[in-house]
Parts: structure tokens; sequence; C-alpha cells
């Protein structure tokens, strides 16, 4: 489970901000640091993550693909 942990991105990652249902698509650049906030569920491959005081969606092995846990 990656529930509270924190990543820092190495490379972009694309993730989903859902204002009102619709889905736009944003890049988070390298070196932004983000927290987990909820996921993987069982067998759900997306996570809600912390991004400059907005929960968004990213795909889990796109963090940890592109991201490095940082320990506090």
């Amino acid at each position: 489970m990656l529930t509270g942990k924190r990543f820092k991105l190495r490379k972009p990652a694309l993730a989903f901000n859902i204002p009102n249902s619709n889905r736009a698509a944003v890049a988070v650049p390298a070196g932004t640091i983000l927290r987990v906030v909820s996921g993987p569920s069982s067998g759900d491959r997306k996570i809600d993550v912390l991004w400059q005081g907005l929960t968004v969606v990213m795909f889990a092995n796109d963090l940890s693909q592109r991201g490095t846990e940082v320990m506090d």
C-alpha cells in the first residue's frame, strides 16, 4: 500500500484533475514531490496524490517508475 508515502518525480508524469467530473490531463514536472492520498486498492491501477494542494489521479506504475520514495 502506498498511502501516506511521498515520492519525488525524476521524470515528468501525467495526472488527471477531475473538477466537476470533467477529466483534464495535467503534466506534473520532474522534481515535484507528491504525497499518496489513497490507493492503489485491490486490482486498481490508479492512485490519488496531493499536488499543489489539489488531489489528482495518477497511474501507480507511473509513480513507481518515474519517482523515488522520499524518506522522512
